[in-house]
């Protein structure tokens, strides 16, 4: 899968991800007051695995090396 598609892919679950615990905060702030530590770790842990995969792809990708070219 080209990385392009696994980051908007990503980016499109963890905005649906992101306004699904939203939702239910706030429903469950009308019982209780919730505490906010598990819903925040999980997009930081998503959005630091794709950082990780852009920078690995960026070091790993020969076909994309843009000093290749360069006259030495």
């Amino acid at each position: 899968m080209p990385l392009d598609k696994f980051v908007l892919i990503l980016v499109a679950v963890l905005a649906a991800g992101a306004v699904t615990v939203w939702l239910a905060v706030m429903l469950a702030a009308t019982w209780q007051q919730p505490s906010f530590g598990w819903p925040i770790f999980i997009p930081i842990a998503l959005g630091g695995y794709v950082v990780w995969r852009v920078i690995s792809d960026r070091w790993k990708n020969k076909e994309d090396d843009h000093y290749d070219n360069i006259d030495k």
